[in-house]
């Protein structure tokens, strides 16, 4: 049974990535066709809404202590081929939160960088080694140094994020906080030289084209903003820049739609947000936004502390739970 204590009260199930063992291939965090079905099971059939439903109930305030939504984040290809035929079988409508600087020249690097770890290392703990090794020799910093100067980030962390290991925490606090977004960068770009990875050679199996976004609406699912470029820390952005990042989304969303309607909902990227982000998102019209953990903080008045705070579930989350 999934609630409990810990989880009665209404909210998201988020999930990323899938893999079907051909074009999509096994990677930390991904789950199978089965492993979904499992998840729905487990959740009851009966207690996931449509979004269409979960959101006007959410307007209502009719929602239940066990009513749930199902969230697609980042624009990906994997949750089309093969969430969406279950979707459709079994008759769910879903959120898909897209980020769109994925049609454009200059797409968002992130799960560009994430392909690439999954994919060209046998693990991923050989990808951390890699990357630690990199950053070392390039920054001249003592990681276990930062670490115990970062003890109490990291283990906020690991208390808000069960299924992360060490090296997740350890990689996403190298990333996140003590590299500029270049100098991410540049220590990627060393990596894809060093194992000839060309990032163009997968863009169109890694992300969803514009045709897919129009059949998922078509098909009565949800298209919500996820910002444009997908930036790591988007609450370190000043208001103008966080404008930029949700209105550019909005339209190119938009557009790919034919202006036919209003979007009205959203979800953080990296559940990375603050006041800015709410002015900017009352002022661009969206109606719901979602959070990426089930946390409660002493900032929060209630769980889903605000129309732009609705909670959410991992699925990482959720297989842990189930194994």
């Amino acid at each position: 049974m999934y609630f409990n204590k810990k989880n009665y009260f209404f909210h998201g199930i988020m999930f990323h990535h899938f893999h079907d063992n051909k074009i999509h291939l096994p990677g930390q965090g991904s789950i199978s066709k089965d492993d979904f079905y499992k998840i729905i099971n487990l959740l009851g059939k009966n207690n996931i809404l449509n979004a269409e439903d979960f959101f006007h109930r959410y307007k209502e305030k009719k929602l239940s202590e066990t009513n749930v939504c199902l969230t697609f984040d980042d624009s990906l290809k994997c949750q089309y081929d093969v969430a969406v035929p279950i979707l459709e079988e079994m008759n769910i409508k879903a959120f898909f939160f897209v980020y769109t600087s994925i049609f454009t020249a200059n797409p968002g690097m992130l799960e560009i960088y994430r392909y690439f770890r999954m994919n060209f290392y046998n693990t991923v703990n050989n990808f951390y080694d890699d990357f630690f090794k990199v950053f070392n020799k390039h920054h001249n910093q003592n990681l276990e140094k930062i670490c115990k100067e970062h003890k109490n980030q990291i283990e906020k962390v690991k208390k808000d994020y069960l299924y992360y290991s060490y090296n997740d925490i350890k990689f996403r606090l190298v990333r996140d906080t003590i590299l500029t977004t270049d100098e991410y960068s540049q220590i990627m770009i060393k990596m894809f030289e060093k194992k000839n990875f060309d990032y163009n050679s997968i863009i169109k199996n890694l992300f969803l084209n514009k045709n897919d976004i129009k059949q998922l609406r078509q098909s009565g699912h949800i298209i919500g903003l996820h910002s444009h470029s997908h930036p790591l820390k988007l609450e370190n952005l000043n208001y103008e820049k966080q404008f930029d990042e949700y209105n550019k989304n909005l339209k190119m969303l938009s557009g790919i739609l034919n202006n036919k309607e209003k979007i009205i909902s959203m979800c953080h990227p990296c559940g990375s947000y603050n006041n800015n982000t709410f002015d900017v998102l009352k002022k661009l019209g969206i109606e719901i936004g979602f959070r990426n953990n089930m946390n409660f903080t002493k900032k929060m008045n209630r769980i889903n502390n605000s129309k732009f705070e609705i909670a959410r579930q991992s699925h990482s989350h959720i297989i842990k739970m189930m194994n």
